[in-house]
C-alpha cells in the first residue's frame, strides 16, 4: 500500500507589516468608537438623571428648611419668653424700689413736719364744707343779727 502522503496544511504565509499596522488601526477605532458611545450613553443617562436629582435636591432643601424653619421659631420663641420673665422680674425689682423709695420720702416729710398731698386735700375739703356750712347759716339768719356781724355791709 502505498502511502498517501496527505496535504499538509501548510502555515499561512506570514502576515506582512502593513495588515498588522491595518489591522490594529481598525481595532483602535472599534475601541475609539465603543469610548465614544459608551460618553453619549453616559452623557444622556446623566442629563435623563439630572433632573430627577435637581427635583429630588430641591425637596431635601424644603425638608431642611421646614426642620430648620420650625427649629428656629422654638428658640425664638423661647428667647422670647426668657425676655419677657427678665422684663417682669425687672420692672417687679423696679416697683418694689419705687414704693421703698416713696415710703423713705414720705417719713422723712412726715418727721419734718411738711403735710403730705392728701392732708392739703383734706384741708381743701374741710375748709370748702366749713364755707358752704356759714354760707347757709347767714342766709338763714335774721337780717338783724347780719348787721352785726363783723365784716357786713350795714356797720359802715
Amino acid at each position: 500500500m502505498t502511502e498517501r502522503k496527505r496535504p499538509s496544511k501548510s502555515p499561512q504565509p506570514p502576515a506582512t507589516k502593513a495588515e498588522d499596522d491595518s489591522q490594529m488601526a481598525g481595532r483602535i477605532r472599534d475601541s475609539a468608537r465603543q469610548i465614544w458611545l459608551a460618553g453619549l450613553g453616559a452623557y444622556t443617562k446623566a442629563e435623563e438623571d439630572a433632573g430627577r436629582f435637581f427635583e429630588r435636591l430641591v425637596h431635601e432643601g424644603e425638608e431642611i428648611e421646614t426642620r430648620t424653619r420650625g427649629l428656629v421659631e422654638k428658640q425664638v420663641k423661647a428667647v422670647e419668653h426668657r425676655v419677657e420673665d427678665v422684663r417682669d422680674r425687672a420692672t417687679g425689682t423696679w416697683d418694689r424700689l419705687e414704693t421703698l423709695f416713696d415710703e423713705r420720702v414720705a417719713g422723712a416729710l412726715r418727721r419734718l413736719g411738711i403735710p403730705r398731698r392728701e392732708d392739703l386735700e383734706q384741708l381743701e375739703q374741710r375748709v370748702a364744707e366749713l364755707e358752704q356750712a356759714l354760707a347757709e347759716q347767714q342766709e338763714a339768719a335774721p337780717r338783724s343779727i347780719q348787721g352785726r356781724l363783723p365784716g357786713s355791709d350795714e356797720e359802715e
